[in-house]
């Protein structure tokens, strides 16, 4: 009986080791899928999320992305040896596009906010940016502070650093679109007094020859910094931020920042 015993307990054993090894193994496993660095350079594509946004990603005269966060994935896609592939996204729907791995990243000239870094990790910020309201030329001089904007009707792309301002300014009488190009068509065609957008593209799209040159920046409301969003706690984003480093220090990202007119956070 003592032999059946012990024999009984040995198989115990070795059944409880290699349940044990088992576990190990799916463990690791489990911690390689977790990496979402391997995952994108497995598939040998970077998607990147973007909307149409001058001067940061747009499409030229034959119909292919440009801009300077088009060629800065670009140069990033390159040191991963991955191919970089853009596509349009809903900018109110971009963390759940992130989510569901419909896109790897969001790279448009996303204003690093609290929303941002709640639901995805960040990058560290590379250019610096400002929400300014834009209307035409006849009507600025009558605006030069936000009280006396109270009562104008606004336009600003839905989920955007815009539509955050024009909320913390309580100007209540505002329209949401699905791009900042669709907020400076609402004022151009005078559906709406002004609209909020990014600096960056008031400088590239408003003003002497330029497609809206009756539109004016009226009124710079704050400054901000772009960031690159990725998956919540992906290892990406420090592969990202050490790539960016290096291109900010052999002058790629100076190049990129003196072709687009835009300032660098140094």
């Amino acid at each position: 009986m003592k032999r059946i015993i012990a024999l009984l307990m040995a198989i115990l054993m070795m059944s409880v080791v290699f349940v044990g090894c088992g576990s190990t193994a799916d463990a690791t496993k489990d911690e390689a899928a977790a990496s979402d660095l391997d995952y994108i350079t497995e598939k040998g594509t970077l998607v990147v999320g973007i909307t149409d946004y001058a001067p940061m990603n747009y499409k030229d005269d034959n119909g292919e992305w440009t801009g300077f966060d088009t060629e800065f994935a670009q140069a990033v896609g390159e040191k991963l040896g991955v191919e970089v592939e853009f596509i349009e996204i809903n900018w109110d729907n971009k963390f759940l596009e992130l989510d569901s791995k419909s896109i790897d990243c969001i790279w448009n000239g996303m204003t690093i906010t609290e929303e941002a870094t709640l639901n995805a990790s960040v990058t560290n910020p590379y250019v610096e940016n400002a929400q300014v309201v834009v209307m035409t030329a006849d009507k600025a001089k009558d605006y030069k502070d936000a009280e006396s904007m109270k009562d104008l009707s606004f336009a600003a792309e839905a989920g955007s650093a815009g539509e955050a301002t024009i909320s913390d300014n309580g100007w209540a009488n505002y329209t949401a679109v699905k791009a900042q190009s669709d907020a400076l068509l609402e004022v151009a065609s005078g559906s709406s007094d002004a609209c909020v957008i990014d600096i960056t593209m008031a400088n590239a799209m408003t003003g002497e020859g330029t497609s809206y040159e009756n539109l004016v920046q009226a009124l710079k409301l704050n400054t901000e910094q772009y960031g690159i969003a990725c998956r919540k706690d992906s290892d990406l984003t420090a592969k990202i931020n050490e790539i960016m480093a290096t291109l900010m220090s052999d002058g790629t990202l100076d190049a990129l920042a003196e072709k687009y007119e835009l300032a660098l956070v140094k």
